[in-house]
């Protein structure tokens, strides 16, 4: 192979090779250039010129006949050509066809040097044969030759062999055959394809002149000839004679037409192919166009290779580069040595002239401070070294290239140079320190070691006024911190992620390579307190966000806040946090939060059970309101521009998480006799949470997971922030509409002042013009622009309660309230909630607080009675009754987490059984929920009470239960007008719009905890009420699953309340279950007839008889059972009074026949007094009064079941 390889490198050098001038000639027909060449040049070219010159051009154009006579004028003096025309006079067509019969006969005979059809008893050897022939026949010479070639290659199924060939060898007759070569594949182009002639001719001797003249002579076949040979190359070019053949015959092509090289070498990386041939097009790129200070084509072309998002590209080069360490071969005729010199060279070009390993031992001591011995790297080589460092890196990181003991002295002077301060200069030492963890091989000496911890050293010294200088937040002192704490926390893999991530690249280094790396970092240049200490003095980073990339300075305090060296070592980052927190901007950076989080539980967790002081203090609260400073005092028009809203959420999240986290860990806090301080309630209430929510609502892609975050802790511990109600309304409050009224927004609306809105309401008992006016210009206003307004808003809502009011000022007042909920909840609930107190006379108002109202709730409730009869403000009452009621769960739940200690046996007390602890958590738990379900109900009943009609209400003849009675009426139209009208009243009164609010709440209350209903139904409310629940609660079907324990209990009186329930149930509901409960109702009634007194029995079946029609109204089926139990109690009724002077027999007797005979009764419903049982009454007896109703019950029902209703 290495005979082959010389012959092939000395083979081609004393020929004559068609130069670049030469082949773009060509190209572009310049016959002036043409005219230009020397006699060997042209002799190259002469197979094209004379076809040119010869025949019948396809340009008629004038300007190409005088080229033309030029081409012929130049060709008169050439001796050569009288062969070459001498050529082009043999019959081509006859020459094809017999050697497509030589071809057919060579396949025939399996390839076999048999009888050939071209040429036909040769008496000497090619080369004779060749000088004595003729034209003709030296073009069948050639053919013959070449077919056999190419017909060896395609049977040898890509194995390179080397045939021995007279014709092409002789140097004598090489430019007659190479002419004869070009006339043979212009002229016989389907039987000659060019990509296979230069396919076989890299299998004989002097094949690369060959091709070079071959495509000289069709210079437009370059790029085909080149993608050819390519593709059907080696993917690994240095291993065989054939693919370094084939690599110098490229070379050959690329030198003639050096402008298509880079091409070429695209070409290569495209099909994986002839790696050797892309590096070596690239070095003879580079030396043509070598470039001092720029980053050369060779780094930037393999740095390309290694470091692509091509992962086949990139195991391909890497492939090569390992072959190419393991092959003994002699280094100066490697593509791979010559590459790896020619970095070389580079790299020293650009080192500092006086560097030396045993510079330290040669310096002087006493020096002064600004003379340094080392020279530093000069400014426009520090880009330059940067590339060939991570090239360096990709190179031994991916490729596994193994270093020479030049190149490792050489990469570590270059990297402990010192750059100048510069973002370059900051770029280059951060790669520099990267590449000395990843290949700490590279130090092997003592020297060399020493020379890098000087150079650490320097760099710890020099990162300040780098950073003031370059003016780069990410400085690489903030990564030697970032690593010095990996390692003091042994966090090894952390180290390979920060060093693969700052190189750019995914190698694998192995952490046992670190381990003398620790040792330097731990224990000379970067101690555990010396890393505490000096992170404490690094300046924050300045309106730090997403977009400053790279290591800074919090990535450094969240790793020492994560290993606890603040509070070890006693030193304060409260300030430096609370300061990097307020220089924050958007888009967030994602470091912020981890950091929030792991600083709170430096607060909480001390570093060590031994310790329990050793803990970091939280932010006060006075620099926690000075960042909300400007959105307290509720002028959120001209917000305090000295912090960002990025800003007040993170202090926000600060604040909420700190609480939660309190509250999570008060049993372990207590267990260790620690009680860190809480936020004051006062505090919370001055933070204006809902509004800074709604800005970051509106900043969710710049916030990433903050608004998130925050949403989850509101959720938690403020759920009365977070109504479905209020969402939904901020949503409308937020969408076109509110663009549209931007729109039409005024200077009048502008410059209406809280002070002439309070004038106006001063006017209310004598005119509302004005105060309507301003209240609709306010409805055009943005909700932050609406909280100067709020507490002249508030503070008259007790004049609205006079009557007079004009419907649509309080709709307006309701609507502004509901606008100002979005952005100032508690403050606004407090405010209204102490202006809608009862006036009474001589009696001062109490002011209530945000924390009274959490913990009594139905503060809202007591206040003035004329609010229950004004709609639009009773819908901002029960807003705000929803709102404290989930309030004070939250509170009363944190309550119990506060003072879970206080019940806690102390742990002298503690020997008795395990679990026994639990229990007085258990029993506070319970008392918690047992007064949260009184609360509730408690609300509940109060609204039920509030929809009862008053005295003056039912004396005009308002009943509860209007609403089904007045729809049915309106739905029949049997009425008269007069009495439609008045249903209509009826509908449309304050009492029915209130009643409809209610049950909208309750319905949402029994949604969200079903308990409540079956807490409020055990206890019982007002029977007349019952439709009005029935029919406006939707949720009041869940009824039907405690009913028949209700009906189970003790209590007459909760057995009457169950079936009159179950009766406008089963009407609503006509289900399935309603039918089995309403069958279980009246087997309990049966049953019970038999066990009650008479008194008893009069009790209860006086008020539940009734509902006996609504169940055979809602289910027929039950008719049977339902009318033997009437007659069942009219008989007990009736032997109870059998004794009795006056005779029960003829009503008996007639319940009888109405059961056997229902159709002859059923006109009896016409008579008024059947219908309302008050017929034959004259008798005070509880026993013939209930036959009375009995009687009047089976009629109701007999003409329901006739009449079909």
């Amino acid at each position: 192979m290495n005979e082959g390889l010389t012959v092939m490198m000395t083979e081609c050098t004393s020929l004559q090779f068609v130069s670049p001038f030469a082949f773009e000639a060509m190209q572009k027909v310049d016959v002036v250039r043409l005219a230009s060449l020397s006699d060997p040049e042209l002799r190259l070219l002469l197979p094209c010129l004379v076809r040119m010159a010869l025949c019948a051009p396809a340009d008629q154009s004038q300007s190409w006949a005088q080229d033309k006579k030029l081409i012929l004028r130049l060709l008169s003096g050439v001796e050569a050509v009288n062969s070459i025309v001498a050529l082009l006079s043999v019959d081509f067509h006859a020459l094809e066809q017999d050697a497509s019969k030589e071809q057919q006969l060579r396949h025939k005979l399996g390839g076999g040097s048999g009888e050939s059809i071209l040429v036909s008893q040769l008496q000497h050897g090619l080369t004779l044969e060749f000088e004595h022939s003729d034209s003709p026949r030296r073009l069948r010479l050639v053919l013959s030759e070449l077919l056999a070639i190419m017909n060896k290659v395609s049977e040898s199924n890509g194995e390179f062999f080397f045939k021995s060939s007279e014709l092409f060898e002789s140097p004598v007759y090489l430019e007659e055959a190479a002419d004869v070569l070009c006339i043979l594949q212009a002229e016989l182009p389907s039987l000659l394809p060019i990509v296979d002639v230069a396919e076989a001719l890299l299998h004989v001797r002097n094949g690369a002149w060959f091709l070079c003249l071959l495509v000289a002579n069709v210079p437009d076949s370059f790029n085909e000839v080149c993608r050819g040979l390519i593709k059907n190359g080696e993917r690994q070019d240095e291993e065989s004679l054939g693919g370094r053949r084939r690599t110098d015959a490229l070379r050959f092509l690329c030198k003639m037409n050096p402008s298509q090289a880079l091409k070429v070498r695209g070409m290569v990386v495209e099909e994986c192919h002839l790696p050797g041939l892309g590096v070596a097009l690239t070095l003879d790129h580079t030396k043509n166009e070598a470039c001092e200070d720029g980053v050369s084509d060779l780094v930037c072309f393999v740095s390309g290779l290694l470091l692509g998002t091509n992962a086949k590209v990139r195991t391909w080069f890497g492939t090569f580069i390992r072959n190419g360490q393991q092959r003994k071969r002699e280094n100066s005729s490697s593509v791979l040595w010559q590459m790896r010199r020619q970095l070389l060279l580079e790299l020293m070009g650009i080192l500092p002239t006086v560097r030396s390993t045993r510079i330290a031992e040669e310096a002087d001591v006493e020096m002064e401070p600004n003379v340094s011995v080392y020279s530093g790297l000069k400014e426009e080589h520090v880009v330059k070294a940067s590339a060939l460092l991570r090239l360096y890196c990709a190179l031994m990181g991916i490729a596994g290239l193994k270093p020479t003991e030049e190149e490792a002295e050489q990469l570590l002077q270059l990297m402990t140079s010192r750059p100048p301060a510069t973002p370059a200069g900051v770029r280059f030492v951060s790669l520099s320190f990267c590449m000395l963890l990843a290949f700490s091989t590279l130090v092997s000496t003592p020297e060399q070691e020493q020379l890098m911890v000087i150079w650490l050293s320097w760099m710890i010294k020099e990162e300040a006024y780098f950073e003031s200088t370059s003016g780069v937040s990410a400085s690489f002192g903030e990564m030697l911190l970032l690593v010095a704490m990996y390692f003091h926390s042994n966090q090894l893999s952390a180290i390979i992620d920060l060093v693969c991530s700052t190189l750019g690249m995914k190698i694998v280094i192995k952490p046992s390579s670190l381990s003398r790396m620790k040792t330097i970092f731990t224990q000379e240049i970067f101690t555990e307190q010396v890393v505490t200490a000096h992170a404490v003095r690094v300046p924050v980073t300045s309106n730090l966000s997403a977009n400053i990339t790279g290591f800074l300075p919090i990535h450094c305090i969240y790793q020492l806040l994560r290993s606890r060296s603040f509070t070890k070592h006693k030193v304060s980052i409260k300030d430096w946090i609370y300061r990097q927190l307020c220089e924050t901007s958007t888009p967030l950076h994602p470091q912020l939060l981890p950091l929030i989080d792991v600083y709170i539980n430096s607060i909480l967790t001390p570093a060590s059970k031994s310790n329990p002081e050793a803990t970091n203090q939280p932010v006060t609260e006075q620099e926690i309101l000075n960042v909300f400073q400007g959105v307290i005092g509720g002028d959120s028009i001209r917000l305090n521009q000295r912090f960002s809203i990025t800003a007040q959420l993170l202090v926000l999240y600060y604040v909420l998480s700190y609480e939660e986290a309190l509250l999570a860990n008060t049993k372990t806090l207590a267990a260790m006799q620690r009680k860190p301080k809480s936020y004051s309630s006062s505090l919370m209430d001055q933070i204006p949470i809902k509004f800074l929510i709604r800005q970051a609502q509106g900043l969710q892609q710049e916030l990433g997971g903050l608004h998130s975050a925050l949403l989850r802790l509101l959720a938690t511990n403020y759920p009365h922030l977070c109504i479905v109600d209020d969402w939904i309304c901020e949503e409308e409050i937020t969408g076109t509409d509110a663009l549209l009224r931007r729109m039409l927004l005024t200077n009048n609306a502008k410059n209406h002042s809280p002070k002439q809105l309070q004038e106006a309401f001063s006017a209310v008992p004598v005119s509302y013009t004005q105060v309507m006016q301003i209240l609709e210009h306010l409805t055009l206003l943005s909700a932050s622009e609406l909280i100067p307004y709020a507490e002249v808003l508030t503070s008259n809502m007790n004049q609205l309660l006079n009557s007079g009011v004009p419907r649509r000022i309080l709709q307006t007042v309701n609507k502004l309230w509901m606008v100002l909920n979005t952005v100032m909840p508690r403050r606004l609930w407090v405010m209204t909630v102490n202006a809608l107190q009862p006036s009474i006379k001589f009696v001062r108002q109490q002011k209530y607080t945000q924390n009274d109202l959490m913990i009594d709730p139905l503060i809202v409730l007591r206040c003035d009675q004329r609010v229950h009869r004004c709609p639009p403000l009773m819908d901002i009452t029960l807003h705000m009754l929803n709102g404290y009621l989930l309030a004070s769960k939250a509170y009363l739940s944190a309550h119990l987490k506060e003072t879970a200690e206080q019940d806690r046996p102390s742990q002298n007390n503690t020997i008795g059984l395990v679990g026994q602890t639990d229990a007085p958590e258990v029993t506070r738990e319970e008392l918690k929920n047992a007064l949260l379900a009184a609360q509730d109900s408690a609300a509940v009943q109060i609204l039920l009470e509030i929809c009862l009609p008053t005295e003056e209400e039912k004396a005009r003849g308002v009943n509860p239960d209007s609403l089904p009675r007045n729809v049915q009426s309106v739905i029949t139209a049997s009425s008269p007008n007069k009495e439609m009208e008045e249903g209509e009243d009826n509908l449309l009164c304050n009492l029915r719009e209130v009643q409809c609010l209610i049950c909208c709440l309750l319905h949402q209350m029994y949604i969200a905890d079903p308990n409540i209903a079956k807490l409020v139904h055990f206890q019982g409310y007002p029977c007349e009420l019952l439709p009005l629940t029935v029919a406006g609660i939707p949720s009041m079907h869940i009824c039907l699953d405690f009913i028949p324990e209700l009906i189970a209990q003790p209590e007459l009186e909760k057995q009457i309340f169950a079936i009159q329930l179950l009766s406008h149930l089963c009407i609503q509901y006509a289900l399935p279950k309603s039918l089995s409960v309403a069958r279980l109702a009246v087997n309990v009634m049966g049953t019970l007839l038999t066990v009650l007194t008479q008194a008893k029995r009069y009790a209860f079946f006086m008020p539940t008889l009734p509902s006996l029609v609504s169940f055979c109204r809602a289910f027929p089926p039950l008719y049977e059972d339902i009318m033997s139990l009437l007659i069942q109690i009219g008989q007990v009724c009736a032997s109870d009074v059998a004794t009795q002077t006056r005779d029960i027999d003829p009503i008996i007797t007639r319940l009888q026949q109405i059961k056997e005979k229902p159709s002859g009764w059923s006109g009896l419903c016409k008579d008024p007094s059947y219908k309302n049982g008050s017929r034959d009454t004259g008798s005070m007896d509880p026993d013939v009064q209930l036959c009375h109703c009995i009687e009047s019950t089976i009629i109701e029902i007999i003409n329901m079941s006739v009449s079909g209703i």
